[in-house]
């Protein structure tokens, strides 16, 4: 076992003795920080300087009360969270998800990778995650608005566009957002960049709904080209029908791919002469209601319970843009049977360690999330950047920006994984080149 081996190693266990309780986060950590040992053994002054045991600590770790009414005049009480991991490079970018699912480990999971998406978009933003274990769903608009003013009453004291800028998540959209900032501009006046994914009359930026799905989708180009593959002809699986899912199958379908599925918790559709999209955001965005109804609306379509990846398909393309450890391992060693070349993931960790081994082990190319789903914190750094110049650019100009960006992405994932010794692991090269330039401010800094 190398020195290097062995600090990362110490510096695990040290984790592991203090978050025994933090699944989501120690399964982050493990997988990135196992990565990224050569550069340890090129930089041992990182290591003298322990900059993995401060890394993987964070910053500061908020937890708050977010009491609020019910439209029967009950009061409710949920748990709100903001984690700031990591300011090396800049003030803390990330998102606020609202899902009765989120918890402390799980913002220290997201808020973790999110130093390493920042890092990777060459925009200077540090790492940070938020939301609370409100389910918006089946909530009222003004019990939304209620529930949004009192998280951002108490969030807005830890938050600013010098500090921290957070931005949408699961369960957080344009309507969310509004609420917010609405509630924030109340308490400390009009600061337009203290919040990205705004609406366009209030400081937000064009390309934001699209960016992170289309952003996957120029990742995947680049991982295909890279590889001898083109997006042309190809058939893809997608999970998910929110704004990731529904942008990366627009921009999917529009460089020749034919987009087989969508799904929600509840189960999937599967339209072999491709999803109608337009049909998908009337019923996701407009009614928000169920993917099940699109097989009512479109002839040929069939609705499925269940995990969209258990489906028996023949496809070439896997782009998880659900959640979490969507897909597994029993559920990845079926992929290249299905006629799976790729996965690119939309979505923050949606393919647990075993999944990740399986990709491996059949040479399956895989484009992880911190690289692949980089697009929408990119565009939110541009929003800031718009906020600050009291300025607005155009669609074109901002998605040209968000191309570059993944091509940019891609390839120092990719120069990464070749420099230090494993080429084609776009997975450790995104690890190592994300850590790099935070390792370097941190050690510059001495924090």
């Amino acid at each position: 076992m190398t020195s290097a081996t062995a600090y990362v190693e110490s510096v695990l266990a040290t984790l592991k003795q203090r978050d025994p309780h933090q699944p989501e986060f120690l399964e982050a950590a493990t997988t990135i920080l196992k990565t990224v040992v050569p550069v340890f053994e090129k930089y041992p002054e990182y290591m003298k300087a322990n900059i993995l045991g401060r890394l993987v600590e964070p910053e500061r770790a908020i937890q708050f009360a977010v009491p609020w009414q019910d439209d029967q005049g009950q009061i409710q009480v949920n748990r709100g969270f903001r984690v700031q991991f990591n300011s090396a490079i800049g003030p803390y970018k990330g998102g606020l998800r609202l899902h009765p699912s989120v918890n402390l480990s799980i913002v220290k999971f997201l808020g973790f990778e999110q130093i390493f998406k920042n890092s990777l978009t060459t925009l200077p933003i540090g790492g940070a995650k938020g939301g609370a274990d409100f389910n918006p769903k089946g909530k009222s608009d003004a019990e939304i608005m209620r529930f949004c003013q009192s998280f951002m009453t108490e969030l807005s004291k830890y938050i600013g566009p010098d500090l921290d800028v957070p931005a949408g998540d699961i369960g957080v959209g344009a309507r969310e957002i509004g609420y917010l900032y609405g509630q924030y501009k109340r308490l400390k006046g009009a600061q337009r960049g203290v919040l990205t994914g705004k609406g366009l009359s209030y400081g937000g930026s064009l390309a934001r709904t699209e960016a992170t799905g289309y952003g996957l989708i120029y990742y995947t180009d680049e991982l295909l080209k890279a590889n001898g593959e083109t997006l042309a002809g190809k058939r893809a699986v997608i999970s998910g029908a929110g704004n990731v899912a529904i942008y990366a199958a627009q921009k999917a379908e529009a460089l020749g791919v034919k987009v087989l599925t969508v799904s929600d918790s509840n189960g999937y559709v599967v339209d072999e002469n491709g999803i109608d999209l337009a049909t998908v955001k009337q019923i996701k965005e407009v009614e928000r209601g169920r993917i099940k109804t699109y097989a009512e609306r479109v002839d040929g379509a069939k609705y499925y319970e269940g995990s969209v990846w258990d489906a028996a398909l023949k496809f070439d393309l896997a782009l998880p843009c659900a959640t979490q450890n969507e897909i597994n391992g029993a559920q990845a060693k079926r992929f290249k049977a299905a006629g799976v070349i790729a996965v690119a993931e939309g979505a923050n960790m949606p393919s647990d360690p075993d999944a990740i081994a399986a990709y491996q082990h059949d040479d399956i190319l895989y484009g992880p999330a911190k690289a692949a789903n980089a697009g929408g914190v990119a565009v939110s750094a541009l929003e800031m950047s718009q906020n600050s110049r009291r300025l607005s650019d155009g669609f074109d100009t901002v998605d040209g920006q968000l191309h570059e960006i993944m091509q940019h992405i891609f390839k120092a994932s990719a120069d990464a994984a070749a420099e230090y010794g494993v080429p084609g692991d776009y997975e450790a090269g995104s690890n190592i080149a994300g850590f790099l330039k935070v390792a370097d401010a941190m050690y510059a800094q001495g924090m």
